[in-house]
């Protein structure tokens, strides 16, 4: 299954951060996905196959 996700992307994930914050947004596309918290503005990049099983939903740009 390939997550379909796009620059500005806002996900939600299944596990809080510290912050108390679930949604991050796509900051960076590639094998590596970058996120930034929502609630701190942390920045993350996570491996593509871990961040599909850590996606609860995926809210699209308009």
């Amino acid at each position: 299954m390939t997550l379909e996700i796009k620059l500005g992307d806002i996900v939600r994930l299944r596990k809080k951060h510290p912050c108390g914050s679930y949604d991050w947004e796509i900051v960076r596309l590639g094998a590596d996905i970058g996120l930034r918290c929502l609630g701190c503005q942390r920045k993350v990049l996570l491996e593509r196959r871990i961040l599909e099983r850590r996606v609860k939903t995926v809210n699209p740009i308009k």
